[in-house]
């Protein structure tokens, strides 16, 4: 059907999408040289696709990941059964940035901390999807999921009739449910407050989408006061207001000014005690961030088969642990072979990848990982499978990646794909938007209705060459 349009058709439907998302101010901001620079959302116009039986092993998988990594969580912050069984090194939480000492002893509802996460997926030339990392903190990009899919209804339409393609627009109504059922036992109808840093923060437009898609508020941390009964409340024009869950979408630090940092004016004073009450529900709760470590990310396999007594449904990337000498001079000899991560930076930050680095930035990453080893671990260069992406009128295989959101309460809910980020400049690993990088919609698409959508997969598995028939 693609080639059915033809070079200067896709090209129309491309410009019809940049426009679309011009009239809907659909942006992200980048800041550069201290300057918040907002910016349209690079979109390329050519879906990509995943069969749905394929999709749902991976469901499966991410909601076995999550599970246990909620079991781990709420275990490090009590009992620390895992560290006692000799699982899990307790030098590595010692030497944890994220690990949130005021957060002991917390029992957040249902056992559960990472409430919102999106784990970043990538795929091998062989097929094969692999867990690149887990975002447990504050991940974002939801909010284009579900816009690029807006956008590519009305640059495809037709397609949207010739295929059973899983919706994304139920992710709003999922979180709705899940917010509501962090609030205070009792509470029918809960107030929900989506807790933002404000205008300049680079994520704001999806906190003022999700706010807006669930009816929730859009507070910033001076529309908020903790009460003398340990309740928070906000400020309206008829007086105060009982909030009763707060999607947080700002860093722990800058939570609560009494327990954290001092100077934050980002946050709320008395937000943990309240929290620690059971007046309010946070999501992400406090201390999350324990397990969004990229050293903790290699004992992942272990966590699952500790808290489950099952095998991992979806791999992890080999990880070498640069904490452990041997690991750390197999790294150190192999410099050129590998992609080397700090162990807490996010958005491609910090990366060196082996095999495109100089000298000087490979002597310059020996000596960041001798300097702290505890904050280096480093993985095979993974041949990213590539799809077909509209450059300069035609298509032409570009590296992608997926970022699904998980959102987990009493029961585990996965979006129908995720965030496809593509790597728009030729031969580039790196995918991020404030790098350079664009999007796609990505359609998981069950049995089709007719011809016209096998033609479809086949016509863009020819363009790729290396998405094993999924796109």
């Amino acid at each position: 059907m693609l080639d059915e349009l033809g070079p200067e058709e896709l090209a129309a439907r491309q410009q019809a999408t940049e426009l679309d998302i011009l009239t809907m101010g659909i942006t992200f901001t980048v800041y550069s040289d201290g300057e918040n620079i907002d910016r349209a959302w690079p979109f390329d116009v050519v879906p990509r696709i995943i069969p749905g039986a394929e999709w749902s092993q991976v469901e499966r998988g991410l909601a076995q990941r999550l599970r246990a990594v909620n079991m781990f969580i709420d275990d490090l912050y009590n009992e620390q059964r895992i560290i006692a069984a000799g699982v899990f090194p307790a030098e590595l939480l010692e030497d944890s940035v994220n690990f949130r000492r005021e957060c002991v002893g917390a029992h957040p509802k249902f056992g559960v901390w990472a409430h919102i996460s999106g784990s970043d997926l990538v795929r091998d030339d062989d097929g094969t999807f692999y867990v690149l990392e887990d975002n447990l903190r504050v991940p974002s990009g939801v909010s284009y999921v579900i816009e690029n899919r807006g956008v590519t209804k009305r640059a495809f339409p037709e397609l949207f009739g010739h295929n059973r393609i899983r919706p994304v627009d139920t992710y709003t109504d999922a979180l709705n449910k899940l917010l509501s059922s962090l609030a205070p036992d009792g509470v029918d109808d809960p107030t929900l407050a989506v807790l933002t840093p404000g205008i300049f923060n680079s994520a704001y437009f999806e906190h003022s989408f999700l706010a807006q898609r669930m009816g929730a508020e859009l507070v910033e941390g001076g529309d908020l006061v903790v009460g003398d009964d340990d309740c928070v409340y906000m400020h309206t024009t008829e007086g105060r207001q009982r909030v009763h869950v707060v999607y947080r979408r700002i860093d722990d630090l800058f939570l609560d000014p009494d327990v954290f940092r001092s100077d934050s004016m980002l946050g709320v004073a008395g937000l943990m005690r309240a929290w620690k009450a059971g007046n309010v529900g946070i999501a992400n709760a406090p201390g999350a961030g324990v397990a969004d470590d990229k050293c903790v990310y290699a004992w992942m396999p272990d966590i699952i088969r500790f808290y489950l007594g099952e095998e991992p449904q979806i791999a992890n990337v080999p990880t070498y642990r640069c904490m452990y000498d041997d690991e750390r001079d197999y790294v150190l000899d192999h410099l050129d072979e590998l992609v080397m991560k700090p162990a807490n930076e996010s958005g491609g930050y910090g990366i060196t990848i082996g095999s495109r680095a100089t000298e000087d930035e490979l002597k310059a990453c020996a000596e960041a990982i001798l300097d702290d080893p505890r904050n280096w671990v480093a993985q095979p260069i993974i041949n990213l499978s590539t799809v077909p992406t509209l450059i300069d009128g035609t298509l032409q295989p570009r590296h992608v990646d997926l970022r699904p959101f998980i959102l987990t309460g009493e029961s585990s809910y996965v979006t129908a794909g995720g965030l496809t980020r593509v790597a728009l400049q030729e031969g580039s690993l790196i995918v991020n938007s404030s790098q350079g990088g664009g999007s796609k919609d990505t359609w998981i698409v069950d049995e089709p209705n007719d011809a016209p959508a096998q033609t479809m997969r086949q016509s863009q598995h020819q363009s790729s060459g290396d998405e094993g028939g999924a796109a």
